[in-house]
């Protein structure tokens, strides 16, 4: 089929080269704009848009999927389908209907669980246990349309979101090739999606992030495991914003500490929580390098009894 491939960040990846590599043609890619980046705040093409240009593929970079230029030209190519992986903006239906097939989109859950722009950080924020990734043909509705197949993964207790989608980002990319497979030789179907299930995945932001001690320390460390690494769950300390990056629920009531009270050891720091401790691994105060928590804890002197989360 000829395919014109849509995403934008460095997730989209594995998919699109899973397709350069596939029987298909990419003729064309699309991605978001240009955007701002590093401290020189320079204009960056997204990883998607890097990779097409240095393949020599031509890019289309779209402020909105309905602008009259973009249209005309999709049509122009003539795409048999649109894989889509993380593109990033809403695809009107009149852009929608252009390919032969449509837009095939690569979501990073179990659908109709986590539709929504942060499913995997959703599943580890919530605690579950198996997630995975699902192609469907992509509707005016969130997230919404039939289904084409599934991969599903396993979280562990210490996972990541940047390890889960890392892990899916690779599976998925197989997924999405074979869907596209199927769709060209006629022997794959899509299924509509169930009434039944149904979560939403909203995009979290810096302030979502904001850790609160009073929190048990399990709902703290799928905080922490779900906002890593962005947008990196945080706490404030001496006024200034401090980023934890890792860290360890403790399952023992060794020390008692209030919610937020810091504990320093030669060899450890632990904070208070609405239950049992939690033991800093890694953490980024603001300004600074991430670094293992002892270390930060080595360069100040403490007051007894001083927190973390005061303003």
């Amino acid at each position: 089929m000829r395919l014109v491939f849509a995403g934008t960040p460095e997730v989209a990846l594995p998919s699109l080269n899973a397709l350069l590599d596939s029987a298909h043609e990419v003729v064309a890619v699309v991605t978001r704009p240009d955007a701002p980046s590093g401290r020189g705040r320079t204009l960056r093409p997204s990883p998607v848009a890097a990779r097409a240009l240095e393949l020599g593929i031509e890019v289309l970079r779209p402020a909105r999927p309905r602008e009259p230029e973009f249209v005309q030209r999709l049509t122009e190519l003539a795409p048999d389908c649109c894989p889509v992986v993380a593109y990033g903006a809403l695809v009107p239906q009149q852009v929608l209907d252009i390919p032969r097939y449509g837009w095939v989109n690569l979501h990073f859950s179990l659908l109709p669980a986590w539709r929504g722009a942060a499913p995997v950080q959703h599943a580890v924020l919530a605690g579950d246990t198996l997630t995975g990734a699902s192609t469907f043909q992509l509707v005016a509705e969130l997230d919404a349309g039939p289904i084409y197949g599934t991969v599903t993964d396993t979280i562990s207790p210490t996972d990541t979101a940047g390890d889960v989608l890392t892990r899916l980002s690779l599976s998925g990319a197989a997924l999405l090739t074979e869907t596209m497979n199927g769709i060209a030789a006629g022997t794959l179907t899509a299924t509509p999606q169930p009434d039944e299930g149904i979560t939403l995945a909203p995009k979290i932001n810096v302030e979502d992030a904001r850790i609160d001690w009073q929190q048990p320390a399990a709902v703290i460390d799928r905080l922490v495991r779900g906002c890593f690494p962005a947008p990196g769950a945080w706490t404030t300390f001496r006024g200034d914003r401090f980023k934890l990056n890792s860290a360890r629920p403790q399952t023992d009531d060794s020390a008692t500490l209030a919610p937020g009270e810091l504990l320093i050891t030669k060899r450890s720091v632990q904070v208070g929580t609405g239950s049992h401790p939690l033991e800093l691994d890694r953490v980024q105060a603001q300004g600074k390098k991430p670094m293992n928590a002892a270390d930060w804890a080595r360069g100040l002197t403490f007051t007894p009894g001083e927190r973390l989360g005061n303003p």
